[in-house]
């Protein structure tokens, strides 16, 4: 499993030019069964997405895919870990 944290590089009026594209992509992956959760960071300077993968090689290709990283608005930051404990509702989680 993957935290991926993403920071914006440029003005917010660039990034929501892209922000249609950039939840199509999300819904894709989601559809997809890459990501878990996602949502902005507070204050809002870019934000974070829980993924999941096989390796940090196959996420990569995925992640590239984002409009924000198309575009070159935003640096990605991508934290491995594997999940030991978690709450009742996330179960399914463990093992990933």
């Amino acid at each position: 499993m993957f935290i991926v944290s993403i920071t914006y590089k440029t003005d917010i009026a660039q990034i929501e030019a892209h922000m249609d594209a950039h939840k199509t992509y999300l819904q894709a992956q989601y559809d997809a069964g890459h990501f878990i959760a996602s949502g902005r960071k507070v204050p809002r300077t870019g934000g974070i997405i829980l993924a999941r993968s096989e390796s940090m090689e196959t996420l990569e290709p995925i992640l590239a895919a984002d409009p924000f990283h198309l575009h070159k608005l935003a640096d990605y930051e991508i934290t491995e870990f594997m999940p030991t404990m978690v709450g009742d509702d996330f179960r399914n989680l463990l093992g990933v």
